[in-house]
């Protein structure tokens, strides 16, 4: 199986479905991301493949047993899909790679089954990908924490003592993680102005992105027993982009002691296509140097970052012309997906399958490459430009906010497609 996994990966290879041999398509053939999504002629919510610009309908395809994943493609979440394990996901994508080739006729010349199993991307309504057990986010960008640290401490000990030694994180609020397109409200919650005794009771005034990725839980561990640092990768599905919105103004007055609350748990945006982890097997690439060094639970050998290119653009109400705010790169990220996880189940805790563990945001080390408001306007003092004139410190309402992630390939790329949300207001 190994070998004809690697075959899928080849840059050379190409598909009879020529908009996905397109340089620019974040869906080529050597992607293959998994999704839920419905559409006119069928409403009912089941499996999709991206590739170029269709759909490659997995219960059509199952039905006609040209995959094999037990039926669970008919189900309107990928939960069942992905429990039945690596193999099964691996089978599915040598498969699918087959059927898709170039010079491979058996869907190719089938038009009355080809007008069953493809359908136009432009036509679908994608839904939430997983059903999501339970959310956590880390807060594992070097770049980032520096920077917070440096606003809200003192800039030379912008780290606290932890920081170095383990993959902070928290657990968020997994009912309100939605799928890309969905709107986002403007939270109200108490905020401390500085010049008052008491907070007041507000809509959020200092609303903010994060730009992450997020990876999928595929297997599980029972409670009481860990996963190794060096077995992590293999409970991970795939990756998706996440952007957990924040209410700066809130989370300032309410993060003390225990964390963030409500300034977090407004909404969670991620990307309807999980790429795998066997599609960016290619652009795996080293982590950022770690010192000290990690305790043993936290070591694993090779490499263990991907080159995923990362934006965020920022398109006003009314505008036709998005402004690009935020460019980075995810193997900047200095604890990896396998240490997260890790050590996320170090003391025991159990994860299930279509769990969500964000990335935390994603900084680089220049002002235009800060993954926050937060840190590019240096928390307002500094507001970022936009192309069809203005300026924001923050996102105001009707504001529309898109990642985009991609590995760049030999004449290809591997992308995720856009992780999408727009501001409405709050209520009164």
């Amino acid at each position: 199986m190994i070998d004809a996994l690697k075959a899928t990966l080849a840059p050379t290879l190409k598909s009879w479905i020529e908009s996905a041999n397109d340089p620019a398509s974040d869906f080529p053939i050597q992607n293959l991301p998994f999704g839920i999504f419905s559409d006119a002629v069928n409403a009912q919510p089941r499996a999709g493949v991206a590739i170029g610009d269709w759909i490659a309908d997995l219960a059509v395809l199952e039905d006609a047993r040209l995959i094999d994943a037990r039926g669970t493609f008919h189900a309107s979440r990928l939960n069942d899909f992905i429990a039945l394990g690596r193999e099964t996901w691996r089978g599915v994508r040598i498969a699918l790679s087959a059927l898709l080739a170039h010079g491979n006729a058996t869907l190719r010349d089938d038009e009355a089954l080809r007008r069953r199993a493809l359908v136009p991307r432009s036509d679908a309504t994608m839904h939430l990908p997983v059903e999501i057990p339970g959310y956590t986010d880390f807060y594992s960008s070097k770049e980032h924490a520096t920077n917070v640290g440096s606003m809200f401490r003192d800039p030379k000990n912008a780290l606290l003592p932890n920081w170095s030694e383990l993959p902070v994180g928290y657990n968020g609020r997994a009912s309100s993680v939605v799928v890309s397109g969905t709107p986002v409200r403007r939270p109200n919650g108490q905020i401390k102005l500085p010049n008052e005794e008491r907070p007041i009771f507000s809509a959020c005034r200092k609303l903010d992105i994060e730009l992450e990725t997020g990876f999928i839980i595929g297997r599980g561990n029972a409670l009481g027993e860990p996963i190794a640092c060096e077995d992590a990768e293999a409970h991970i599905f795939g990756m998706v982009l996440l952007n957990d919105w924040s209410a700066r103004d809130i989370q300032q007055w309410e993060y003390v002691p225990l964390g963030p609350f409500n300034s977090k748990g407004f909404a969670t945006t991620i990307s309807p296509w999980i790429v795998t982890l066997d599609a960016l097997e290619p652009f795996r690439t080293a982590t950022p140097a770690q010192d000290p060094q990690p305790l043993a639970y936290l070591r694993h050998e090779g490499d263990h970052a991907f080159d995923i290119e990362l934006e965020v653009t920022l398109r006003p109400e009314g505008a036709h012309t998005p402004t690009t705010i935020s460019r980075t790169n995810f193997k900047l990220m200095y604890w990896s997906m396998a240490q997260q996880l890790a050590h996320h189940t170090v003391g025991g805790c159990n994860t299930r399958v279509g769990d969500l563990m964000g990335s935390g945001t994603i900084s680089g080390p220049t002002p235009d490459s800060c993954g926050s408001l937060l840190e590019s306007t240096w928390n307002g003092q500094r507001p970022v430009k936009l192309e069809q004139g203005g300026e924001r410190a923050f996102l105001q309402d009707g504001d529309e906010i898109t990642l985009r992630g991609w590995c760049q390939g030999e004449g290809y790329r591997v992308g995720f497609g856009e992780c999408a949300g727009r501001i409405l207001p709050a209520r009164g």
